[in-house]
């Protein structure tokens, strides 16, 4: 039989055999189609309650200025968690570069099967010494370090006790866990005492809390620890919005150093994608026996591939400079109390206290959302934050200063904030 009689005889079949799948093909694109329009119906409410967050693109280097597409001229940074001015700094670029050449692209592998380099190890051990604490894990974010923790630690015997605004990474990472889930009022200690009491017939208590809460710049922590010590709570805290920089002439370590803590905050989570270096990357230090069980089942570990050297290099290097002198940040405080107190000045209310996160507080999700565009003319990037990220009818503008910016810097931001605050009605 020729190929062509033996194509001829398979033509009719297939034909056969593929029309009763219309209708179904038929009913997948009409399932589609449901799921475009519930979809579409869902974003229209967002942009029509003006809670939509639109994604600038910056076309240069983070630092204190940069390039934003759409603006002809170089743009003063507000927003970035570039608090050292280290996401650029010559000596971390170099890092990476030399990591980079050193140690390749990445590894394409989790940490257990080919995936540990000499430079993971490195890192996690100068995290553990700038911390103070006995043993360091890696991850790829401080949102899979809080995704892996609680699940780990606690179980159905136990009890978390959680500061209502908590990062919604401590939140999802509690949600995985088996224990019992108590929530105390933000940085309330006679709430978080009654939750303690109800809490006694566990066999671990964890009192969970951000050490600087990132959208307010409250600094939680005082107190807490005497009430864990008076009812046998472990303390956790996560300093990604802490670790690194000055404040009140603290050494950078994080809101445990700066209330005289640190021997009683038994576990820390943090970031390298903030001030120690801006590129990506998360952790957990505290006990070796801690880190050790981590190592073996904590689910974001186990399954995300390593760091990639480049970025374990930048932050290596971000790290060392800190360990070695308090230069680069001796400014913060001066910087963030001359934005404060001009701000204030001019008659904005700036929510938290002494904290280079200074959240300029509209209430209004549309006025924030105005405000930063008008600002952006203006050559300042800053961002409107509103619900779901901030609570409803508490939108705010949230200025982050970095040690990068010179006074001029911050005395233009403020100048443009006045300008705009005017054109608003928030100011007169």
């Amino acid at each position: 039989m020729s190929l062509g009689k033996v194509a001829r005889g398979l033509v009719l079949p297939a034909r056969v055999a593929l029309r009763p799948a219309a209708p179904v093909l038929h009913r997948s694109y009409a399932a589609v189609s449901e799921a475009r329009a519930v979809l579409e119906s869902e974003l229209e409410g967002i942009r029509v309650a003006g809670t939509w967050k639109a994604e600038r693109i910056i076309t240069s280097k983070q630092g204190p200025q940069i390039n934003v597409e759409g603006s002809r001229s170089t743009i003063l940074n507000f927003c970035a968690n570039n608090y050292l001015g280290l996401s650029s700094h010559p000596e971390v670029v170099q890092a990476g570069i030399d990591a980079l050449n050193t140690h390749g692209a990445g590894l394409s592998s989790v940490r257990f099967i080919c995936g540990t380099q000499d430079l993971h190890k490195n890192l996690e051990q100068k995290l553990a010494e700038f911390h103070e604490r006995e043993d360091c894990i890696l991850y790829a974010s401080c949102f899979d370090a809080n995704a892996g923790l609680f699940e780990v630690l606690l179980g159905p015997d136990d009890a978390v006790l959680s500061d209502e605004l908590n990062h919604a990474s401590i939140i999802d990472g509690i949600r995985l866990c088996r224990a019992k889930r108590l929530r105390y009022k933000h940085m309330d200690l006679r709430d978080l005492e009654t939750k303690l009491k109800e809490a006694q017939s566990s066999r671990l208590r964890l009192v969970v809390t951000d050490g600087v809460f990132s959208m307010d710049g409250d600094v939680a922590l005082s107190g807490i620890c005497d009430l864990a010590d008076q009812y046998g709570a472990l303390v956790f805290i996560d300093e990604c919005h802490a670790t690194g920089f000055r404040v009140w002439r603290a050494r950078g370590r994080g809101t445990d150093e700066l209330l005289g803590v640190m021997d009683r905050v038994h576990i820390v989570n943090s970031t390298l994608g903030k001030a120690l270096g801006g590129a990506a990357g998360g952790y957990t230090v505290g006990p070796k026996p801690l880190i050790d069980l981590l190592r073996q089942r904590s689910r974001p570990y186990l399954f995300s591939n390593s760091l990639p050297p480049p970025v374990v290099g930048c932050a290596l290097r971000a790290v060392e400079l800190l360990l070695a002198s308090n230069e680069i940040s001796q400014s913060m405080t001066a910087k963030t109390m001359r934005f404060r107190n001009k701000m204030t000045e001019a008659g904005f209310t700036i929510s938290g206290s002494a904290h280079p996160i200074c959240p300029v507080m509209l209430g209004d999700a549309r006025l924030a959302s105005l405000m930063s565009d008008d600002m952006l003319k203006l050559g300042i990037y800053v961002i409107g934050f509103s619900f779901p990220v901030v609570p409803k009818g508490k939108a705010r503008i949230r200025v982050q200063i970095s040690a990068a910016h010179t006074d001029q810097d911050i005395d233009q931001c403020v100048d443009a904030f006045i300008q705009t605050g005017r054109k608003h009605g928030v100011v007169s």
